[in-house]
């Protein structure tokens, strides 16, 4: 089979069980260890004020970062008022959709998407959408932490931005088998890891980093176990850590991150190690 045996590590939280079934489907060892939680902000002040500022008309573009964003926007506003003001404020406005997540959520509220941003689905491409288009008073749903490069590079187009921060990106609860992993590639036994986000791999050194055992996670993702990387995001990450994905599919969803991994995966370990 594919993966031949490997043991791979995935960091993937919201769809862990989905991962490890097809990492398992094509013949890997698999350990998920869940990196990531994603907790709504318990101050809703800003997620109300959106609402108010979209039914006064501050806005003509908002830009959606991510369903999960959507979601928990649209539950906040049910806790304090109809969600129809929310779709009622977004219906006036140009959405721009960050790739195809948020569009489910889009039509249950009736709302049309105008713009979706394709592949790889980075901000680069945000920017580029924007661009092409007259509308300058922006809001930007954030996702798990502000990007303030895509910020700058609006603003440098004459837009005004409004991040309108959601939920963020915290240490699971259950941290235990996070510290596992880091355990097992410090002990070089892990073949392979397959990221899907970038902030996978800042929180695996932070939990290495508690452990004592950060340097040699680094080792050994430099040296023995083969990196998969999602698309340019997570690979820019990687880059700032002094790594280099062996394996990047050429569409920048799970599917095809965990099928390229399996196709190329026992070449790309043998000649990490080799090197």
């Amino acid at each position: 089979m594919p993966f031949d045996g490997l043991h791979v590590l995935s960091l993937e939280s919201r769809r862990a069980r989905e991962i490890e079934g097809m990492i398992r489907r094509l013949g890997g060892d698999a350990f998920v260890a869940p990196s990531v939680q994603e907790r709504a902000l318990e101050d809703h002040h800003d997620a109300i004020r959106f609402v108010d500022r979209l039914e006064a008309g501050d806005f003509d573009l908002v830009v959606l970062m991510t369903g999960a964003g959507l979601a928990f926007l649209r539950d906040i506003i049910a806790a304090h008022m109809p969600v129809e003001r929310l779709a009622s404020g977004l219906r006036r406005v140009t959405i721009v959709s960050r790739g195809s997540k948020p569009i489910p959520l889009l039509r249950e509220m009736n709302v049309p998407a105008h713009v979706v941003v394709p592949e790889p689905n980075t901000w680069h491409e945000i920017v580029e959408a924007v661009a092409a288009r007259n509308e300058r008073r922006i809001a930007v749903q954030e996702y798990g932490r502000p990007n303030r490069e895509m910020y700058d590079s609006l603003v440098a187009l004459g837009a005004h931005v409004t991040p309108v921060a959601i939920y963020r990106w915290e240490l699971p609860a259950d941290r235990e088998p996070l510290r596992e992993a880091a355990r097992r590639l410090a002990a070089g036994q892990i073949d392979m890891v397959v990221f899907t986000s970038s902030i996978q791999l800042d929180h695996l050194l932070e939990i290495a980093r508690g452990l004592g055992s950060e340097a040699q996670v680094l080792d050994a993702l430099r040296h023995r176990a083969a990196i998969a990387s999602i698309g340019p995001v997570m690979t820019d990450t990687l880059a700032s850590y002094g790594l280099v994905p062996d394996i990047v599919p050429n569409h920048p969803k799970m599917g095809s991150l965990v099928k390229a991994a399996a196709d190329l995966g026992a070449s790309a370990v043998r000649a990490k190690r080799a090197s």
